[in-house]
């Protein structure tokens, strides 16, 4: 049997983490509780050692998630202007990224990019494409606790102008073949150079 790697405790544990709260939400039996609630504590010690974080902190960061579990949604925006590509660099790291962030519940994807572009670069647009659907888990992203879908959509300019928000340091755009250090927690080279072919020729868009 192959050894496991760090990658792959990550996700036996987001996994465990996914049964023990559908258990917990549709168990009905006081030991069927205890034992879904016991697997949700290994669960945070297997996290907690793989970010060096308390289990407290790891417990806290998963208390608003109830129901039946499933993956985080992300949107993020490819927005080309005579060929290059809008990015924004992000507050928290001071590094570049694709505009964009979760989905809010009531919003639908195409909805929430439009949005999230708006707030983090002042450009109005609109969803024309969809270019990908990417599962975060098999990319060279750095380790997260929660596995999410990273939602990718074409975007076309209809107005505003470029300003900076509370997230955003810096909006410009940059030759596709030039991008600036990349913040590698939310985006990676290999979705955006997928994504820019698919938004400039007749692929169908990527999925897993």
């Amino acid at each position: 049997m192959a050894e496991l790697t760090q990658n792959d405790i990550e996700i036996i544990a987001q996994r465990i983490q996914a049964i023990a709260q559908t258990g917990l939400t549709y168990s009905s039996g006081v030991f069927d509780k205890e034992r879904y609630q016991t697997l949700r504590e290994i669960a945070f010690e297997m996290l907690s050692s793989r970010f060096d974080l308390s289990v407290d902190t790891v417990a806290k960061m998963h208390i608003p998630d109830d129901g039946y579990a499933t993956p985080k949604t992300d949107v993020r925006a490819i927005v080309l202007r005579e060929g290059k590509l809008l990015m924004v660099r992000e507050a928290d790291d001071g590094l570049w990224c694709l505009p964009g962030g979760w989905v809010d519940v009531g919003d639908s994807p195409s909805e929430a990019v439009c949005r999230e572009v708006r707030e983090e670069t002042g450009l109005l647009v609109k969803a024309t494409k969809l270019l990908g659907i990417w599962d975060r888990n098999k990319y060279n992203h750095p380790p997260y606790p929660w596995h999410v879908y990273k939602t990718i959509f074409l975007c076309e300019e209809l107005g505003g102008e470029l300003t900076t928000s509370y997230e955003s340091l810096e909006v410009a755009f940059f030759d596709v073949n030039n991008l600036p250090e990349l913040s590698v927690m939310r985006i990676v080279k290999e979705e955006i150079a997928a994504s820019i072919d698919i938004a400039l020729g007749d692929k169908q868009a990527w999925f897993d």
